[in-house]
C-alpha cells in the first residue's frame, strides 16, 4: 500500500490543531459582567452535569457490548463459511465510542464558552457577535471531522498492519481488516443515537416546559430570569443541538467513509497505489473537505448591522463546495485507473467524478430546499404565520402540512441523486456520491453549531437585561440559525439516505445473497415491519418529550406558586431543580429507542436471516428518511412562524406582535414542532444507519453460502450456528 495513506490521518492532525488555534482565540474574547459569567457557569455546569450521567450509563452499555463483539469475532465460521473477523472489533468498537463522545464534548465546552462571549460582542456589533458565534461553531465542526478523519485513518493503516500487510486489497485478509474497522463505526453511531436522542429529550421538555409557563401563562419573555425553567432551557441548547448534533454527524461521516470502503474493497485494479485506490479515494475525499472547509471559513464576514447574516453563512459554504469539487477531480484522475469494475459493472475514472458531483449537488440542492421551507419570509413559514390568525388549532393544521409538502422535492432529488450516481459508476457511484456530500461535512457543522451558540447568547442577553439592541442582533443570528439548524438536518438526513444503500449494498455482499425478493412472504412482511420501526421510535422520543415536560410544567408552576417575590425580581428560582429534572428524564428515557435500533437488526438476522434482515433495513430506509425530512421541516416552519412575531406580522390587515392571540397560537405550534425537530426527526438518519451498520457487522454470522439462497431465511445456514452446532 502506498504512503500516500498517512495523508489521511494527517488531514485528521490539521482539523484538531485548527480546533485548538480557534477554541484558544474564543477563550479569549471577553465573558461581559459577573451576571452575565454567573449566569453562563449555571449553563456550562448544567451541560457537563447531563453528559457525565450519560457517559456513565453509556459505559454500562458500551463494555458489555465490547465483551459480545470480542467473542463474536473469535468466531471461526465453518469452513464453506468463514468469519472474516477478529476480536479486535471490539477495541475498534471502544475507540469509535469514545471518539464520538468526545466530539460531542469538544463542541459543548466550545458552544458554553462562546455563548457569554457571543452576547458580549453584540454589544459592540452583529458583525463581531457572528464572528465569535461562527467561531465556536466552527471549532466544533473542524473537531469532529479532525477526530474521525484521525480515528478511521489512524485505525484502517493499524488493522492493515496487523491483519493484512503486503496482501492485495481483494485479499481475505484485507476483507478482515476492514470487518475489523466496521466496529469504529458501530461504536460511533451508537453513542450517536443516545447523545441525540437523551439531548433531544432533555432540551426539548426543558423549551416546552419554559414555554408553556413562562410565555403562555406568566406572559414573560423566552428567555426571562425569572423563569426556573430558563437555565435548563438553555443547557438544552448545547447537550441537544450541540452536543448530540456534534456525535451525529461525527457517526454519518465514519458511516458514509466506511461505506465506499467496504464497497471498494471489492474491486480489483491495478494502479500507482498497489491496488488500494477504491478505498483510499474516500478517506483522501474527506481530508481534502476538511481542508476546504477551514479555508471557507475565512469567507463568513459581514460588514454593516444590515448585511445578511444568511448570506455570508452561504458564502462559506458554497466555496467549502467548490473547493472540494475542484480537488475530488485532481484526486479520482491521479489515484483511480482509467477502468473498474464492482459487481459486474465497469465504469471509468471520470465517471466516479460524476458521481462526486451528483453528491455534491445533492446536497446543496437539499439545503436549499430546506431553506425554503423553514426561512422567515418565504411562503411556508408565512402560511403558518396566517393560519395563526384563526387560532391554534388552524395553526397546528398548517405546520403539519408544510412539513408533509416539504418531503416531496428532497425526496425527488435524492432519486434523481441514486439514479444518475448508479447510472455512472453503479453502486460505488452511489456511496461515493455520498462521500462527496459529507466532505463538507466540517463547515455544515460550524453552520449548524453557530445557532444554538447564538440562541444561548439571546437567552443570557435576556436574562441579564441587557440593551435592547444586543438582543436585536441575537435575534438575528438566532432566526438564522433555525434555518441553518434545518438544513443541517436536511443534509444530515439526505447523506444518511446514500449512506444506507451503500451500507445496504455491502451487507448484501458479505452476508451471501444475491437480491431481496419481496415476492416472499417472509421478507415482505420485514419490509413492513422496518416501515414501521421509525414510526413507534418517534412515538416514544415524542412520548418523551411530553412526560418530561408536564413535570418541568408542574415544577415551574409550583416555583412560581411557592417562592414569593419571584415576579418582582426579589427571589431567585430554583433552577438546579429544573436542570435536574431534564437530566433524569432523558436518561431514563433514551434506553428505549436506542435499543430498538440496535437489537431488531440482531432478532431479526438471527432467527429469520439475511434476506428477511434485508427487506427489513428496506423499510426502514425508505419510511426513515420520510419521517426525518417531514418533523425537521415541520418544527423548523413552526418555530420561525413564531419568532416572525416579534417583528411584527400582517395578518388580514392588522399587525400582531409578541404577546397577541395570534402569538400564542404561534407558541403552541413552536412547541408541539420542538420534538419534531429537535429529538425524533434528527434521530432518523442515526437509526437507519445504525440498524444497517449493525446489520453489516453481523452479515459474515448470518452468511448464506452461494447454494442456500433459495432458503436463504432459515436460521441453520448460518455459520456461527453450524460451527456451534459441530462443536457439540
Amino acid at each position: 500500500m502506498n504512503q500516500i495513506v498517512y495523508l489521511v490521518p494527517a488531514f485528521g492532525l490539521v482539523g484538531l490543531l485548527y480546533t485548538a488555534w480557534k477554541f484558544n482565540w474564543v477563550s479569549k474574547q471577553d465573558a461581559g459582567n459577573e451576571k452575565m459569567q454567573e449566569l453562563a457557569g449555571y449553563i456550562a455546569d448544567g451541560a457537563i452535569a447531563f453528559l457525565k450521567a450519560e457517559w456513565k450509563i453509556l459505559t454500562y452499555f458500551a463494555i458489555p457490548t465490547a465483551i459480545l463483539l470480542a467473542w463474536l469475532g473469535s468466531q471461526e465460521g465453518t469452513p464453506e463459511n468463514p468469519i472474516h473477523s477478529s476480536p479486535l472489533i471490539a477495541v475498534a468498537f471502544l475507540i469509535g465510542a469514545v471518539f464520538s463522545a468526545t466530539a460531542g464534548y469538544i463542541g459543548m465546552i466550545v458552544a458554553t464558552k462562546a455563548n457569554v462571549r457571543t452576547a458580549e460582542a453584540a454589544r459592540t456589533s452583529l458583525a463581531k457577535a457572528l464572528n465569535v458565534s461562527f467561531t465556536g461553531g466552527s471549532v466544533m465542526g473542524m473537531g469532529v471531522a479532525g477526530l474521525a478523519i484521525l480515528g478511521l485513518g489512524g485505525l484502517f493503516i493499524a488493522f492493515y498492519q496487523i491483519f493484512a500487510q503486503g496482501q492485495a486489497l481483494t485479499s481475505v485478509e484485507m476483507k478482515t481488516a476492514i470487518e475489523v474497522l466496521a466496529g469504529f463505526s458501530l461504536g460511533a453511531e451508537s453513542i450517536a443515537l443516545f447523545a441525540r436522542v437523551g439531548g433531544g429529550i432533555y432540551t426539548k421538555a426543558a423549551d416546552v416546559g419554559a414555554d408553556l409557563v413562562g410565555k403562555v401563562e406568566a406572559g414573560i419573555p423566552e428567555d426571562d430570569v425569572r423563569n426556573p425553567a430558563t437555565i435548563a432551557d438553555n443547557v438544552g441548547d448545547n447537550v441537544g443541538d450541540v452536543a448530540g448534533m456534534g456525535a451525529d454527524l461525527f457517526g454519518s461521516y465514519v458511516a458514509t467513509i466506511l461505506a465506499t470502503m467496504v464497497l471498494g474493497q471489492e474491486i480489483s485494479v491495478t494502479d500507482n497505489y498497489g491496488g488500494f485506490s477504491p478505498v483510499l479515494l474516500p478517506m483522501l475525499i474527506a481530508g481534502v473537505g476538511l481542508l476546504a472547509s477551514l479555508v471557507s471559513t475565512f469567507f463568513v464576514r459581514i460588514s454593516s448591522e444590515t448585511s445578511s447574516v444568511q448570506n455570508a453563512l452561504n458564502v462559506g459554504n458554497y466555496t467549502s463546495i467548490a473547493i472540494t469539487f475542484v480537488t475530488s477531480y485532481f484526486l479520482v484522475k491521479n489515484i483511480l485507473p482509467e477502468y473498474l469494475t464492482l459487481r459486474g459493472t465497469t465504469f471509468t475514472s471520470m465517471d466516479v467524478f460524476y458521481a462526486i458531483i451528483v453528491g455534491l449537488v445533492v446536497g446543496t440542492l437539499m439545503s436549499i430546499i430546506t431553506e425554503y421551507y423553514t426561512a422567515m419570509g418565504k411562503r411556508p413559514v408565512d402560511s403558518i404565520v396566517q393560519k395563526s390568525g384563526t387560532g391554534h388549532a388552524t395553526n397546528i393544521i398548517g405546520g403539519l402540512a408544510v412539513g408533509m409538502e416539504s418531503t416531496v422535492l428532497p425526496i425527488l432529488v435524492l432519486a434523481a441523486g441514486i439514479i444518475g450516481s448508479y447510472h455512472f459508476a453503479g453502486i460505488y457511484g452511489v456511496s461515493i456520491a455520498a462521500a462527496g456530500m459529507m466532505a463538507t461535512t466540517a463547515m455544515q457543522l460550524a453552520i449548524d453549531a453557530f445557532g444554538p451558540i447564538a440562541d444561548n447568547a439571546g437567552g443570557i442577553a435576556e436574562m441579564s437585561q441587557l440593551p435592547s439592541e444586543v438582543r436585536d442582533r441575537t435575534d438575528n443570528l438566532d432566526a438564522v440559525g433555525n434555518t441553518t439548524a434545518a438544513t443541517g438536518k436536511g443534509f444530515a438526513i439526505a447523506s444518511a439516505a446514500l449512506t444506507s444503500l451503500a451500507l445496504f449494498a455491502a451487507f448484501v455482499g458479505i452476508a451471501g445473497i444475491s437480491h431481496i425478493d419481496i415476492y416472499k412472504a417472509d421478507v415482505l412482511a420485514g419490509l413492513f415491519v422496518g416501515g414501521m420501526i421509525p414510526f413507534i421510535f418517534s412515538a416514544l422520543c415524542i412520548s418523551a418529550v411530553g412526560k418530561a415536560a408536564m413535570e418541568m410544567v408542574n415544577e415551574v408552576r409550583r416555583q412560581f406558586r411557592e417562592i414569593p417575590g419571584i415576579m418582582e425580581y426579589k427571589a431567585k428560582p430554583e433552577y438546579e431543580k429544573c436542570v435536574a429534572i431534564s437530566t433524569e428524564a432523558s436518561i431514563r428515557q433514551m434506553i428505549l429507542p436506542g435499543a430498538i435500533a440496535l437489537i431488531v437488526p440482531v432478532l431479526v438476522g438471527f432467527t429469520m436471516g439475511p434476506e428477511v434482515l434485508g427487506g427489513l433495513l428496506a423499510g426502514v430506509t425508505v419510511s426513515g428518511v420520510l419521517m426525518g425530512i417531514f418533523q425537521s421541516n415541520a418544527g423548523g416552519a413552526w418555530d420561525n412562524a413564531k419568532k416572525s412575531f416579534e417583528k411584527g406580522v400582517l395578518i388580514d390587515g392588522q399587525t400582531y406582535k409578541k404577546g397577541s392571540e395570534p402569538h400564542k397560537a404561534a407558541v403552541t405550534g413552536d412547541t408541539v414542532g420542538d420534538p419534531f425537530k429537535d429529538t425524533s426527526g434528527p434521530s432518523m438518519n442515526i437509526l437507519i444507519k445504525l440498524m444497517s451498520i449493525v446489520s453489516l457487522v453481523i452479515a459474515p454470522y448470518i452468511h448464506v453460502g452461494d447454494n442456500d439462497h433459495a432458503s436463504a431465511t432459515k436460521m441453520e445456514k448460518a455459520p456461527i450456528v453450524k460451527a456451534m452446532v459441530a462443536k457439540k
